[in-house]
């Protein structure tokens, strides 16, 4: 029995589907994340080129967006578990290169950006509760890495009662098997997943 057929058969795989009102969450899409001499390669990058007609469409619906940076003091005062067991993290700094968004998804006024040391886009942000003031039910997730970041935010938005849509073309990782992975995964417990193309289509008819 293939691992599809078992999750089918234990009733896994489910759909929550697109709800009244989107926002997206972009995590993570900086210039450390797309340099392989970084913390990145060209499998991000392609995610991040993949997600400039996504973010257009969301601008022109006038929804929600949320862009996510990882930042640490310039002092390491604020390190912490996770800057210890990733140390090229504590090189992500408010001014570093590596920290600043990558310029195809440049945050315009009105677009918040969250400045994280976690994983995910919703622990100790306020995110949660940001979507909420604006009633917002689904929250559209794009960004790096697929098995890292992305997923703690898509757990976390999941536990957070919002539907949840992970757009498969839009996240990457440093490598394809845990992208892949991680997809499958999460699908089948904790987002919808679908390509860029096709949520627009739906997001479009509904």
């Amino acid at each position: 029995m293939d691992k599809h057929a078992i999750y089918k058969h234990q009733g896994l795989g489910g759909t929550s589907g697109i709800g009244r009102r989107c926002a997206l969450v972009l995590v993570d899409f900086v210039n450390g994340f797309v340099d392989f001499d970084q913390l990145g390669g060209p499998h991000i990058l392609a995610a991040a080129n993949a997600t400039v007609p996504l973010l257009a469409h969301f601008r022109a619906q006038q929804l929600p967006i949320v862009h996510t940076r990882v930042v640490f003091e310039d002092d390491g005062s604020n390190h912490n578990i996770f800057a210890l067991r990733v140390p090229p993290l504590q090189k992500l700094t408010e001014s570093a290169s590596g920290s600043q968004i990558v310029p195809q998804l440049q945050p315009l006024p009105g677009e918040w950006v969250i400045r994280k040391q976690s994983a995910s886009a919703f622990f100790e942000t306020g995110l949660a509760g940001w979507l909420l003031q604006r009633g917002v039910d689904t929250a559209v997730i794009v960004g790096c890495t697929t098995s890292g970041c992305v997923r703690a935010s898509v757990v976390d938005s999941m536990q957070h009662n919002l539907r949840t849509v992970v757009i498969s073309d839009c996240v990457g990782d440093r490598a394809i098997e845990p992208h892949d992975a991680n997809l499958f995964d999460m699908k089948q417990k904790y987002a919808d997943v679908m390509s860029r193309d096709e949520f627009i289509a739906q997001h479009t008819r509904s």
